[in-house]
């Protein structure tokens, strides 16, 4: 298979948030084609480290052939919910300097036809980040209640049309089963009654479906609470979000942090006893009109930092 070029989004800005220190540990919990951790290398100095981990065995594969003879480099096939066990084995618990996030799937991922993550290209309707585990988005869709389908397109979607296209999901395989992602695209497109502009009728029903194949809101979700555990007093998270629902639960959980334990308001607690545990750095972050223009997959990323205080 050709490599396809991978455009790292908010690159600058998300390395100059995370390092705060050369001689720091930190963790790339999405290496994807290595374009952060590059830099991250430049400026890491010589008793730096850097965690890569990825859940996609051809990303990990890439990791050891670009930076696997680096000293500074430790490499994990693995998913960023398992960041805290990554960090007990390497003895980093606690000591880690900063952790980033980059959200979504890589141009690799969604060029190649074979991973089935796109519309765009014919090709076996799989979705997994990870092709060794779990089931694919074909075995899914085979077997899933009408009921069940629907819940994934409207809440991982925010699919209008959920409930159409599930039942003509269920119905067209009835007919013969539903192997490639022509076949779903074709399906949800004609069960869309109002296509929109710009945007591809089954854009919300993939988006959601590799959600739900992946994990991906809930291994975020865990993700965030155990980078808290794992860094180091001063340390940053920064999480680069592609779409609302994932930034959302990133917005939350830096918040939550930031305010610390809510008490009812009858308990005589005062204020000063109430611990953050994070402090935000700055706001929102989105890339910029030439980025944007250069790099089309960009227009929806968003940056988020924050710093653990205790």
């Amino acid at each position: 298979m050709t490599e396809r070029n991978h455009e790292t989004v908010l690159l600058d800005e998300a390395v100059k948030a995370l390092v705060s220190a050369p001689q720091g540990c930190y963790v790339d919990g999405t290496f994807g084609r290595g374009g952060h951790t590059r830099e991250i290398l430049k400026v890491l100095g010589n008793s730096g480290r850097l965690l890569l981990v990825d859940k996609d065995p051809e990303a990990v594969e890439h990791a050891n052939k670009q930076f696997g003879q680096d000293p500074r480099v430790m490499i994990e096939h693995a998913s960023f919910a398992d960041i805290e066990s990554l960090a007990v084995r390497h003895g980093l618990c606690g000591q880690i300097s900063g952790v980033l996030l980059d959200l979504g799937v890589s141009s690799p991922q969604l060029d190649d036809p074979e991973r089935g993550f796109s519309f765009n290209h014919d090709g076996p309707l799989d979705m997994r980040m990870d092709l060794s585990a779990g089931i694919s988005a074909a075995e899914w869709l085979a077997k899933a209640k009408q009921d069940d389908i629907a819940v994934v397109l409207k809440e991982y979607g925010e699919e209008r049309f959920a409930r159409r296209m599930a039942r003509a999901i269920v119905e067209a395989r009835i007919e013969r089963p539903i192997n490639t992602t022509r076949q779903l695209a074709e399906i949800v497109a004609k069960a869309n009654p109002a296509w929109e502009k710009g945007k591809h009728p089954a854009t919300r029903a993939f988006q959601a479906i590799r959600i739900y194949i992946n994990s991906e809101l809930d291994d975020l979700t865990t993700a965030l609470e155990q980078a808290l555990d794992v860094l180091a007093v001063g340390g940053r998270l920064v999480v680069i979000s592609f779409h609302s629902l994932e930034d959302r639960i990133v917005k939350r959980f830096f918040r939550d942090q930031e305010r610390g334990p809510q008490y009812p308001r009858y308990l005589p607690i005062p204020a000063s006893q109430i611990k953050s545990r994070m402090r935000r750095i700055g706001k929102a972050v989105k890339p910029s009109v030439a980025e944007v223009r250069a790099n089309v997959r960009a227009r929806s990323a968003v940056m988020r930092v924050a710093e653990k205080v205790a």
